[in-house]
């Protein structure tokens, strides 16, 4: 498996993962399969482009094709540039459970640690996602939060935990 940051020339690839993600698991993301699928080409270039504060981290079988997702981005207010964001993580499910997240995660950290000033990575999680939560938590994610009815989709809410790592 090869982890490496996406870039423009890897949008076609990106969307077709992140829009398999939301149609699968329509209740883990805060967006939708019916908003994104309607995303152009160049917006889907734009959102994955790496800057100083945001990179998105794509898992790599050999054969070049795109198994898995991940994106990071610092906070931008002044009182909390201290603080990065991981959201978008995906994994389809024909890898799951072979180290794709985990090797996902471990990177995104890494980087993370690169970056100037980065103290600390928070995600969220929806509650009841028991293999997404152990994940984070056996790569040193705590639990500090709940947010009742964060997410609600079809008429059915979903609980998240926020989830925080100290580096």
């Amino acid at each position: 498996m090869k982890i490496s940051v996406l870039n423009g020339a890897d949008a076609p690839s990106y969307q077709e993962v992140r829009l398999d993600g939301l149609r699968r698991d329509p209740h883990a993301f805060g967006s939708t399969y019916d908003r994104e699928v309607k995303f152009s080409l160049e917006t889907v270039t734009e959102r994955i482009q790496p800057s100083r504060d945001k990179f998105v981290l794509g898992a790599f079988e050999e054969d070049g094709s795109l198994v898995g997702i991940v994106t990071f981005m610092r906070e931008s207010g002044m009182k909390t540039l201290h603080k990065g964001i991981v959201f978008g993580m995906y994994v389809i499910p024909e890898k799951r459970g072979m180290g794709v997240g985990r090797q996902l995660m471990e990177e995104l950290i890494r980087r993370a640690r690169e970056a100037e000033g980065i103290e600390q990575i928070n995600l969220t999680v929806v509650s009841d996602n028991h293999p997404a939560k152990q994940l984070y938590q056996s790569i040193g994610f705590q639990t500090f939060g709940l947010e009742r009815n964060a997410l609600k989709f079809e008429g059915q809410y979903f609980d998240e935990e926020w989830m925080v790592l100290r580096l």
